[in-house]
């Protein structure tokens, strides 16, 4: 269903009809006001203004002090819209430390994304290939597994080998075939098979231990997994 939108940014107004999957772009710092005709509903994401320029600094070659978003009142980008449906899916979702490094990648491709397509200057992202080396690898692996239970951060993780979030999830991805917030829910998962398997701790002690934040989303991830529950998974290597 389509709703006519009545929208004022700065000194620039549109008048128009709005329908799902439309997309409207206000850079920070613009005084901006609209209303709609009948029911509206919709998704806000704000990026604050020192996020796209780190995200700019690590990521883009170019002078980043004259780099700004434009202002677009209604476009269709099927990658802005994809990448905002998997962000408000995580947040409703509530997926806990897992659930934020999963967020913390996707606000970095979709800044990356803003700044390619909707900047004043377009500029280039040099992107790598390859994936990551064995010893880089080797240190990402050692320092997730020393710490599952604790609030890893996507930025903690890019720092070990001294790049951008955004290049590290990319290289992360094409090294071990799965994205690094997936591969801490594998390892989170290993960690509670072991303990269910070496130790009499309830499952909401495992869980704690684990990085999930509750029971609940430690079974349903196990169960994602395993195909069972961490209860049943216990009864049946006993």
């Amino acid at each position: 269903m389509s709703h006519r939108i009545f929208q004022t940014v700065g000194d620039r107004r549109y008048v128009g009809l709005y329908s799902k999957g439309d997309i409207s772009i206000t850079p920070a710092g613009l005084p901006a006001a609209y209303h709609t005709e009948g029911e509206d509903r919709y998704l806000q994401i704000q990026l604050k203004p020192q996020f796209l320029q780190k995200v700019a600094a690590e990521a883009i070659e170019t002078d980043i002090s004259r780099l700004e978003l434009v202002t677009e009142f209604r476009v269709r980008d099927p990658q802005i819209e994809q990448t905002l449906m998997m962000l408000r899916a995580e947040l409703h979702k509530g997926g806990g430390w897992a659930g934020q490094l999963y967020v913390e990648s996707l606000a970095n491709v979709l800044a990356v994304h803003l700044l390619r397509q909707y900047s004043t200057m377009q500029p280039r992202v040099a992107l790598y290939e390859g994936g990551l080396g064995d010893r880089h690898l080797f240190q990402i692996t050692e320092y997730i597994n020393a710490h599952l239970e604790e609030d890893i951060k996507l930025a903690d993780l890019a720092e070990l080998v001294g790049i951008s979030q955004f290049h590290f999830s990319r290289l992360f991805k094409q090294s071990m075939k799965v994205s690094p917030h997936q591969y801490l829910l594998q390892q989170r998962v290993e960690r509670a098979k072991q303990l269910l398997k070496t130790t009499k701790y309830s499952v909401v002690e495992i869980a704690l231990q684990c990085g999930f934040n509750s029971h609940s989303h430690l079974s349903k991830q196990f169960r994602q997994l395993t195909g069972m529950t961490p209860k049943a998974y216990r009864l049946y290597i006993s």
